[in-house]
């Protein structure tokens, strides 16, 4: 998605980072995908050769430049997990893709970028316990279903109850909220459920999906957050957990606006937040 190379420029023309601090992640390999999702699937996306019920509910037209971005999204979330347990906080400038099943694309997203790192992590021991914490506006169906009986990972999904998927899976712990939340609201639950989640799962690494669709101008939310509040929002997660010294791998997420620009710089919130959280806690 174009979006990806905008947050890219956006964050070196604002000066939030410099490029000495980017790193190119390398594609994600077959057999850390297959961990999570069916072979056969992943041979069919990576070959050209899925079917057109698929490839609708994908929601994406399949091309070799999108196998490419595909397997470069789940690396650079692989590789920003690498750098936040090295460093204590990193971030993507994609990833979050949610909706994918393990032998399905759903809802724009075709492989599960969370649940591979989770499970690649975890089966390294670079790690021994990860929380996803999912605050984009549509609720983590396929990471949910992926990771269901893993008790090494935790998944909270706090989302829209009226919105995609029609049908919800199972999370570690949902959080619906209803259409309309707006800022103090949304503030209020999410400040206080996640200090509770980070001390009954002790986790060594949180991924976070940082999905900018909650915002009030978002063409397929439905909840009422400001720019104001997506900023409250990430300097709340990455302060809960930095205090707690637990390291986040922040990942973009989804937002949908017509306007790249628009979209680019509500992603480009948690960059900042991030940049901010950084000098705060003297990473």
């Amino acid at each position: 998605m174009a979006v990806f190379g905008r947050i890219h420029q956006r964050l070196l023309l604002t000066g939030v980072v410099d490029a000495q601090q980017v790193r190119s992640p390398q594609l994600a390999e077959r057999t850390v995908l297959e961990r999570v999702h069916c072979p056969d699937y992943v041979r069919a996306f990576c070959s050209g050769t899925l079917s057109p019920a698929a490839l609708r509910r994908m929601g994406l037209p399949w091309s070799e430049a999108l196998v490419e971005r595909t397997l470069a999204e789940v690396g650079g979330t692989l590789l920003t997990a690498e750098l936040a347990l090295q460093h204590g906080l990193a971030c993507n400038t994609a990833g979050g893709t949610h909706h994918a099943h393990r032998d399905a694309g759903s809802g724009f997203c075709i492989l599960n970028d969370l649940a591979v790192t989770a499970l690649s992590l975890l089966d390294r021991g670079l790690c021994q316990r990860v929380l996803i914490v999912d605050l984009d506006v549509h609720q983590g169906d396929g990471t949910a279903t992926l990771l269901a009986g893993e008790p090494r990972a935790f998944t909270l999904s706090l989302h829209c109850e009226d919105n995609f998927p029609a049908r919800k899976a199972t999370s570690s712990l949902d959080v619906p909220l209803p259409a309309g939340t707006d800022d103090d609201a949304y503030l209020a639950v999410l400040s206080q459920v996640l200090p509770t989640v980070l001390s009954s799962h002790a986790p060594d690494l949180v991924l976070y999906d940082a999905g900018v669709d909650v915002h009030g101008g978002d063409t397929l939310g439905r909840l009422a957050l400001t720019d104001q509040g997506l900023w409250r929002r990430e300097m709340c997660v990455l302060s809960s957990c930095l205090a707690l010294g637990v390291p986040v791998a922040g990942l973009v997420g989804g937002g949908y606006h017509p306007d790249l620009d628009v979209l680019a710089a509500r992603h480009c919130v948690l960059h900042r937040a991030a940049a901010q959280a950084w000098r705060d806690f003297k990473l």
